[in-house]
């Protein structure tokens, strides 16, 4: 499965490498390796020398990691476990809001930056942040943008403006020719029906992945990131019908042309298992 079809990201702090082995045996699709909200102020430096030991313990994995944002502390030192981590495939970068810092970022680690959108800065730079070098996709993280709005947490109101956020994401993704974006976490745990109602919201409104915060939410975000067996069909047969009678033709009924036929073979590749 390439990266831009990737379904599930799972976090795990960097002060628990024992169970970054679990969480990649876990089924999800990558894992994130925590250096920022999982990780107290006062251990950030025992939470790198930490992965830095894990990686050269288990040189064959790959991770992305979630480091600080910009104006911490911690940034610089993150940028350099990164740069220097073969295992690292990408570097999440927290409250993105700044295509120069995602520039520094991707310049200094030599690794694609994954932006996370916490805040109304970042909504509001979107259409220079999807233009800057390295980026790889962006995501958000809906709790602290939630705050950083004033919005007031599970009324319909905060959801239409979160919807709202994530519509932009979707939109300025698009533009920039990046893979669609990838879904907050949600907080809950022993509630599989919420995370898949969030999940087929994102997947409906045009995003192809979800943060997950615990193995038991995977099973949810595969579900409604994978397209089901009807639609499988369905494209299999749009794809079929487009090699046997061109460019249009009818389908049950409906006219099938290029935008159609384009949706079936983006079916078709979401379809294909994680290699």
């Amino acid at each position: 499965m390439t990266e831009d079809h990737l379904r599930s990201f799972l976090f795990v702090p960097a002060t628990r490498p024992d169970r970054i082995g679990k969480a990649l045996a876990s089924g999800a699709d990558a894992v994130i390796v925590d250096l920022e909200d999982a990780v107290p102020a006062d251990a950030k430096d025992q939470a790198r020398s930490t992965l830095v030991t894990f990686f050269e313990q288990n040189p064959d994995v790959k991770v992305l990691v979630r480091i600080n944002s910009a104006d911490t502390d911690a940034f610089e030192a993150d940028l350099a476990l990164c740069r220097d981590a073969e295992a690292v495939f990408g570097v999440m970068l927290a409250k993105a809001d700044s295509a120069k810092d995602i520039e520094y970022t991707a310049d200094t680690t030599k690794k694609p930056v994954w932006p996370l959108i916490e805040s109304g800065a970042g909504i509001a730079a979107l259409a220079e942040l999807v233009k800057a070098r390295g980026i790889a996709r962006l995501s958000i993280g809906a709790l602290d943008l939630a705050s950083d709005l004033g919005l007031i947490s599970d009324t319909p109101g905060a959801e239409k403006m979160l919807d709202h956020c994530r519509s932009q994401l979707v939109i300025h993704s698009r533009a920039a020719g990046l893979a669609p974006p990838v879904e907050t976490v949600v907080p809950v745990i022993d509630q599989p029906d919420v995370v898949l109602q969030v999940a087929i919201n994102a997947s409906q409104m045009g995003f192809t992945g979800m943060l997950a915060i615990h193995p038991a939410q995977l099973p949810a975000i595969h579900q409604a990131f994978t397209p089901n067996a009807s639609q499988v069909e369905w494209a299999q047969q749009v794809v079929a019908g487009a090699a046997e009678f061109g460019a249009v033709f009818q389908f049950n009924g409906k006219m099938v042309d290029a935008p159609v036929i384009k949706q079936a073979h983006n079916v078709l590749a979401r379809a294909q298992p994680q290699a």
